[in-house]
């Protein structure tokens, strides 16, 4: 039989185990809830030269659009956000007299002090050659990413980097980019000797070694490939499926209006989110991931936002 004091000695271990065992989830809960982290990605596509708003002439698209409500939106949520990204898919030019006179300048400047984060190229950003485009990124203050375009012996051979690393608090953001194949697409002599390499190996190869080498917790790919098409031409979809490393797609070129992501489950079984917000500056995309103490990822949430009104969630 156990005398008093090693039965007192017992039973207040076993209670200690007891509180120990039942406050610990709660302890651990608690810290993960006060280390979330949230980052916010904000992002446009096929803008056109769309600087002002849509005309109110009764269409559709009347009074919609323009730089100037979008830099408020843009300003409002970053005075929200601590952690915010704002990133472009392609196609900043061509659409509008702007483009006509001014060749690209204006539309590269507002971005600059819209304080975009980084862009990839679209088709129409060689409407006016190579050199054009690469004389117009003087006025920028963000890089262009193109994983999948060789621009060796061009005038942008010094001009475009293949990926980007963002820090955002404890986050690693990497973004890449990834194009449409010009040939057919664009005029031979705008696109000069750049050489069009497959995007799905590169972007692939480029988000392993942020994943693997560079311990990115997300990476996010800049893709002017198009949403989907009824043939086997490659696809936003189809490079969401073939990926590995890949968390994000933002895309562009073709106009796809999206509510809100669709998520695509990639070789590893892991899911891949897309999404494209329409053209001209109409729509500013919003995904908002959140990352717990342990960098494991989730989207708490996506809408578009119209002339500064959530149209989804």
């Amino acid at each position: 039989m156990l005398n008093r004091r090693k039965f007192l000695q017992q039973s207040a271990l076993s209670t200690g185990s007891m509180l120990a065992a039942t406050m610990l989830p709660q302890t651990l809960f608690a810290a993960e809830e006060t280390n979330k982290i949230k980052l916010t990605i904000l992002h446009t596509n096929d803008v056109h030269s769309r600087l002002d708003p849509f005309p109110m002439d009764g269409s559709n698209n009347a009074g919609l659009g323009g730089v100037a409500a979008r830099a408020e939106l843009i300003k409002k949520i970053r005075a929200e956000e601590e952690h915010v990204l704002l990133l472009d898919a392609g196609d900043i030019f061509q659409g509008t007299p702007y483009f006509n006179l001014y060749k690209g300048e204006p539309e590269i400047k507002v971005m600059t002090m819209m304080g975009y984060d980084a862009a990839t190229m679209g088709n129409h950003d060689f409407d006016a050659g190579l050199e054009n485009f690469a004389n117009q990124l003087q006025h920028a203050r963000f890089p262009i990413l193109m994983n999948n375009y060789d621009f060796t012996h061009t005038p942008m051979e010094s001009k475009y980097v293949p990926y980007k690393i963002f820090k955002k608090g404890s986050l690693k953001i990497g973004v890449t980019g990834v194009g449409i194949e010009m040939k057919g697409l664009v005029p031979d002599n705008l696109f000069g000797e750049t050489k069009y390499l497959d995007p799905i190996q590169k972007a692939s190869e480029t988000a392993e070694y942020l994943k693997r080498n560079e311990k990115c917790d997300l990476v996010i790919c800049l893709s002017h490939l198009g949403y989907k098409y009824s043939d086997n031409k490659v696809s936003d979809r189809v490079l969401a499926k073939e990926s590995e490393f890949v968390d994000i797609i933002i895309g562009g070129h073709t106009h796809t209006f999206m509510d809100k992501p669709e998520t695509i489950v990639n070789k590893k079984g892991q899911d891949v989110l897309i999404n494209q917000v329409g053209w001209a500056g109409i729509v500013l995309g919003r995904i908002d991931v959140e990352f717990s103490n342990t960098k494991k990822k989730k989207l708490t949430e996506s809408n578009t936002v119209v002339g500064g009104k959530k149209t989804s969630e």
